[in-house]
Formats: structure tokens, sequence, C-alpha cells
């Protein structure tokens, strides 16, 4: 991370993987070197730095965002997720996660974080999505090493399992 002048610090505060932070940032500070070297969040990938290849992407706030196209100080209040945060404990992998690891949907890796993000996001939006709008959602990362097929493979059981979690769920009887 670049040396901050002590003049143009700015103390931006807030949640990350559901806990409050607090980061020193100059003004131009990207949010990718704020999360990982302030923060050690080294998950958010840095690959394109032009927000491209997808390998940066976060929730703020929910949505994705392409980290490496957001500045530290606009992150001021907001909650950000990263790959660190997806999971529900320590010792065990969200479904979308344990779906990649059944599927073998990574290989180097590289991409695998900003492409489980935005599944994340889009599967809590869209419960039943076709594989044309999987592929859409996906085609916004770029990845070298699986040609897609397996990721959209785990994106759909994904989909699948939450959906019948959900209605699981929704079946038990209220205790009032």
């Amino acid at each position: 991370m670049p040396r901050l002048s002590a003049a143009n610090r700015h103390r931006v505060g807030f949640t990350l993987n559901g806990k409050p932070v607090v980061v020193e940032a100059e003004p131009r500070l990207l949010a990718t070197d704020a999360l990982r070297h302030g923060l050690g969040a080294t998950g958010t990938h840095v690959g394109c730095e032009h927000g491209a290849c997808g390998a940066c992407t976060v929730l703020i706030d929910g949505a994705p965002a392409r980290a490496c196209l957001t500045l530290a100080v606009q992150l001021e209040g907001r909650e950000v997720t990263t790959i660190e945060g997806l999971a529900p404990a320590q010792d065990r992998l969200s479904v979308l996660q344990a779906a990649f690891r059944r599927h073998h949907a990574l290989q180097c890796g590289f991409c695998t974080a900003g492409i489980l993000i935005s599944l994340e996001a889009f599967l809590r939006e869209q419960p039943e999505p076709s594989e044309h709008a999987l592929r859409e959602v996906v085609g916004g990362h770029l990845c070298r090493c699986t040609g897609y097929t397996p990721i959209i493979a785990a994106g759909r059981e994904a989909a699948a399992l939450l959906r019948q979690a959900s209605q699981s769920t929704a079946a038990e009887p209220l205790d009032v």
C-alpha cells in the first residue's frame, strides 16, 4: 500500500464481513488496496485494475461492485462483503462454495472469489435462474482455466439447493 501523508488521511469506517472496521485512506486510495493491504482481506484479488476482469468483485450494501473502481472513502458507512465473508463459519463452506468444490469449478482460483460474490448476489435475487442468465452473470468475469461449464453447473446446483432449503424452511410451522 502506498505511504499515506498525514494531512490527506481520512478515517473511513464501514462494516466488513459483519464486523465494524476503520481504515486510514487518502482520497485516491482504491478499495482493493484498503481491503487487501489495510485490512488483510486478501481474497479480493487485483487483476486488470480497470473493472474488466471481475477478480476484485465485492458486495457493497448487497450489490456486486468492482473494488478496483471504488475509492476506499466511498465505503464510509457501507456494508462490504468479501469472499472471506461468504462462508457461514470458519470450518464450513456456503452452499455456493460447496457446489463449486463438487463441480471442480475452480482451478487456479484467481477469478473464483469475484465469480462467487457475483453469483451469491444474483442467486439471492433470482432463485430460479436460467442457464442463459447464469452465463450472463459469469460473463462479466474472465476465467482462463475452467471454460465456465463447471461454474454454470455449480451455480445451477446451488440455486436448486437454496430453493429446497427455502421451501423446507417455509414449510415448517412458526413457533409463536
